[in-house]
């Protein structure tokens, strides 16, 4: 027995002896249901795919486990942690707990991405003039290159970050970035240099049409660890010229071609996101010219493709575009990445594994992302930029602080899922949270859903015939992970 000042100065439970409960407690077998973010589509050789919205996971059963598996995530048979198969599900996150409230999830998952302070992305616009006149451009070009005095500014706001920040984005944009040459030289290597010196996670984007990417350029660029790019080519020279024209009307093809083959011909670690925009009138001819980007880029992992339909985006040219529909727009780009695919161009686009919580929300969603004018103007979309009032969210002062407003801000950074009951009972709700598109939901009140919400199975099945043909090119099986939960499957 203890002394009282035994008792005072250390807890009596802590002579208690700890015992270790190992496998199956007393409570029982935990209990699983299937979640309400799950996708699934079945193929036409019988394989079932299974998508997870909230935890990203993707997994492939084949014919043989389609019926067992199929009947754990509809409820047909009974589910619990003493089958292994249903412990493999819970861990993708096709089953959960019975317990579980998978909106609650979300919600945490929200308030956890847009309300963290160690981050921040910054889009650029190094110029708000451009060298190009393209067709279906919505943008004005007031300005020219960013001002001295901006770019002290953003220099001054990280530097105010430091120590707290652990991720820095910075995409430039435009008008056309690299006719702000005279900025990025600027701040591409102070980015670079306080990266390294404050150990930065540090990722960058430039958003370019291409056609001042010369060589020298190029050296420059990556120097300044901007090795990650967006560049548009739409379709063979007479087509992508009548879209693309300079803005004294001249021919650009040839040019952003070239720069694009030198580019290839680097040994540098780089990427480039080939755009092509297509409406009715290129279209046509789009299967012709991936065979010409074949020659240049098959087989060159640095390269992939990208298909987007023209856009009536607000621009003064939007009447006069032959746009296509939704269905149209649909199946013009599968049949695209289908025909880039066969012939050794990389694809990306629609459906990809790891597409979980908060992936298909818009980064203006995002409190941490800005887009920085050449006058200092701060905004959040870069298809409204400063033609809308409700956009132009704030100033950032040559001192680096950010003076905003803070209704605006709320606008689009807002949980919409929470006032949206459709968004709530939606199984898409996990990766794009309501906010896919804000500027959708804050121009017509309407839910802005992704496209993705109404093309996933066709998209799964044909990332699944990719993966499987790509695989068997190898020698390789696209499912490796799947032979455990084939053993499991009874």
């Amino acid at each position: 027995m203890g002394t009282s000042s035994d008792v005072l100065s250390k807890s009596p439970l802590d002579r208690i002896p700890i015992v270790v409960v190992t496998g199956q407690d007393a409570r029982g077998p935990t209990r699983f249901k299937p979640s309400r973010f799950n996708v699934q589509a079945t193929t036409a050789e019988g394989w079932l795919l299974l998508w997870n919205t909230y935890s990203g996971s993707m997994n492939a059963f084949r014919p043989s486990q389609h019926d067992a598996v199929r009947a754990l995530i509809s409820q047909q048979t009974e589910a619990d942690d003493s089958l292994r198969i249903a412990r493999y599900l819970n861990d993708r996150g096709f089953l959960v707990p019975v317990q579980t409230d998978e909106l609650r999830r979300v919600r945490y998952a929200f308030g956890r991405e847009n309300y963290r302070s160690d981050r921040l992305e910054l889009i650029l616009l190094a110029s708000e003039d451009c060298n190009f006149r393209c067709t279906y451009c919505y943008e004005d070009f007031r300005r020219g290159t960013m001002l001295p005095s901006v770019r002290e500014g953003i220099k001054n706001l990280v530097r105010s970050r430091i120590g707290s920040l652990k991720e820095l984005s910075v995409s430039w944009f435009g008008g056309e970035p690299l006719y702000g040459m005279e900025a990025i030289d600027d701040l591409g290597p102070f980015f670079a240099e306080i990266a390294v010196e404050a150990g930065l996670r540090y990722g960058t984007h430039m958003t370019t049409n291409g056609y001042l990417l010369t060589e020298e350029v190029a050296d420059r660029l990556l120097a300044y660890k901007i090795n990650d790019f967006q560049i548009t080519l739409d379709g063979l020279p007479d087509d992508h010229d009548r879209h693309r024209a300079a803005r004294d009307g001249g021919k650009t093809f040839a040019t952003i071609l070239r720069n694009l083959c030198a580019l290839a011909a680097r040994p540098d670690h780089f990427s480039v996101v080939i755009r092509v925009n297509f409406d009715r009138g290129n279209a046509p001819g789009l299967e012709a010219f991936l065979a010409l980007l074949q020659q240049n880029f098959a087989h060159d992992e640095r390269f992939v493709l990208a298909f987007h339909a023209v856009g009536q985006w607000g621009g003064g040219n939007d009447a006069n575009l032959d746009v296509c529909g939704t269905d149209e727009s649909h199946a013009v780009r599968s049949k695209l990445k289908a025909a880039a695919r066969s012939l050794g161009l990389n694809v990306t686009g629609g459906w990809q594994p790891g597409l979980g919580a908060g992936e298909e929300v818009c980064y203006a969603a995002r409190p941490y992302n800005f887009i920085v004018g050449a006058h200092g103007d701060l905004m959040k979309c870069t298809i409204d930029l400063d033609k809308k009032d409700h956009n132009l969210v704030g100033k950032l002062r040559q001192d680096g602080v950010l003076e905003l407003d803070v209704d605006k801000m709320a606008l689009w950074t807002e949980p919409a899922f929470e006032r949206d009951t459709g968004c709530q009972g939606c199984h898409m709700l996990a990766a794009c949270q309501g906010v896919h598109c804000p500027k959708i939901r804050i121009d017509s009140g309407e839910r802005p859903c992704p496209g993705i919400r109404r093309t996933a199975k066709q998209e799964m099945v044909a990332y699944f015939a990719s993966t499987q043909a790509g695989a068997a090119a190898a020698g390789k099986s696209a499912v490796a992970d799947e032979a455990t939960a084939e053993e499991e499957v009874s």
